[in-house]
């Protein structure tokens, strides 16, 4: 690992420490209903967020290339994960990625991972694509295009796209005018199959969702 790296990763295992106490007990104690998930690549913090926080999911951007004992954490936690895909590091995954074919590869790759998992007796298992990490603009697209393909693995499928620099760096805005451009995506995620959106605008994602579902085939609509 370099220097860094070394650092950098320090440096973020004592944030994680620290930050995640208050808000985990805010979270919990303000909307017990709440399925709570916490965001991190280390075995140490999901172990701590779901043991002693209550914490209902583990959403791992790494898929446990960066901590080899982040699968066999889950299969002891036995709590959904969400595994994403990223091509690289985070310091370096936006440095020129190239694919031969984006969709086979990033299926490989899944098709890899859950077999390790499902050998560790781990069934609960969510899959993002990871857009915006370790992809170019037309990566994004070309797998955004192709999301149903996903479909092959039976699981629920995650994507964000929120303000993501696929949207703003093609409409040439801010990533804070960027909604419109989100929205459109979310629509189009959801008609090739996706099943969960993180976003960062939920009540327009919110409508999104809620106009998808009277557009789908078979939807029957009642008179008002």
């Amino acid at each position: 690992m370099a220097p860094n790296q070394l650092k950098f990763s320090s440096v973020g295992l004592v944030l994680y420490q620290n930050l995640l106490p208050p808000l985990a007990e805010y979270f919990l104690k303000n909307y017990p209903e709440a399925i709570v998930s916490v965001d991190t690549y280390r075995s140490e913090i999901a172990s701590i967020a779901v043991s002693d926080y209550g914490v209902s999911i583990i959403n791992d951007i790494s898929a446990g290339e960066l901590d080899g004992k982040m699968f066999e954490t889950i299969a002891a936690l036995k709590v959904p994960y969400i595994m994403m895909h990223m091509k690289g590091q985070p310091g370096n995954m936006q440095q020129s990625p190239v694919y031969e074919n984006i969709i086979e590869e990033v299926i490989g790759y899944f098709a890899k991972k859950t077999a390790q998992l499902k050998a560790l007796g781990v069934i609960d298992i969510i899959l993002d694509p990871g857009f915006g990490f370790g992809k170019s603009i037309l990566h994004n697209y070309a797998l955004l295009k192709q999301l149903n393909e996903f479909q092959i693995f039976e699981r629920p499928i995650l994507a964000g796209f929120s303000r993501k620099s696929m949207i703003y760096k093609v409409l040439d805005c801010k990533p804070g005018e960027a909604l419109n451009g989100t929205t459109v995506l979310n629509a189009f995620a959801l008609e090739r199959g996706i099943n969960i959106l993180r976003v960062h605008d939920v009540p327009e994602a919110h409508q999104v969702v809620k106009l998808y579902d009277l557009c789908r085939p078979n939807m029957n609509l009642m008179n008002d």
